[in-house]
């Protein structure tokens, strides 16, 4: 074997036994770089963005009022879906689990990307003159959507909040099918969104 060669195949062995012995620090780091959760802070309103059919974005839209963070959730609901928005689902959603109806916001569109999202919703906080909005979403959703939403509004302050997912956790989303699915998604999406995809 030629010395270059052998060179290869040790570096190669050398790579392989630092993963297995690093492989959970990596795939941490994986799923932490996906994650940008940052404290709530006093805004003009909550825009709750659409994509999480458990209901745990709506949910925290909700607690965040409740704890006095801002008066009103503007609930993003894209669809049709059946022929209902999915503010039509997630504001009956949120009612049924203790949250008074008044401090909810209808708001339909037919966006189908985190950008589009952006580009349909942000005239609607202009036109309430929200100047400081809490951002909720998934904890694997936040880091992409703040850069998308702070390009789109920079006259608007976003602080991004984040909602557990019950199948991905940044130290353990590699244990189940869900969570290696929605890891895959958002790192695919996360690339996309760097090429401007």
């Amino acid at each position: 074997m030629k010395p270059k060669s052998r060179f290869f195949w040790v570096a190669l062995a050398g790579l392989a036994v630092l993963a297995g012995l690093f492989h959970a620090q990596l795939l941490t780091a994986l799923g932490s770089y996906l994650v940008k959760n940052e404290p709530p802070q006093k805004a003009d309103l909550v825009l709750v963005l659409a994509g999480g059919p458990s209901g745990r974005r709506i949910l925290k839209a909700a607690e965040l009022v409740r704890q006095g963070y801002a008066p009103k959730v503007l609930v993003s609901g894209a669809g049709p879906i059946y022929g209902l928005h999915e503010c039509d689902l997630a504001i009956p959603f949120a009612v049924k689990a203790g949250y008074p109806e008044s401090i909810f916001l209808h708001f339909e569109h037919e966006a189908h990307s985190t950008r589009e999202e952006a580009h349909a919703t942000v005239p609607e906080l202009r036109r309430l003159g929200a100047k400081r909005v809490l951002l909720v979403t998934s904890d694997y959703h936040t880091r992409r959507s703040a850069r998308v939403f702070r390009a789109a509004a920079p006259d608007i302050t976003f602080f991004v909040v984040a909602a557990p997912d019950e199948y991905f956790t940044p130290d353990g989303w590699w244990h189940n099918r869900e969570g290696c699915k929605i890891f895959v998604e958002h790192w695919a999406k996360t690339v996309a969104d760097w090429f401007g995809i």
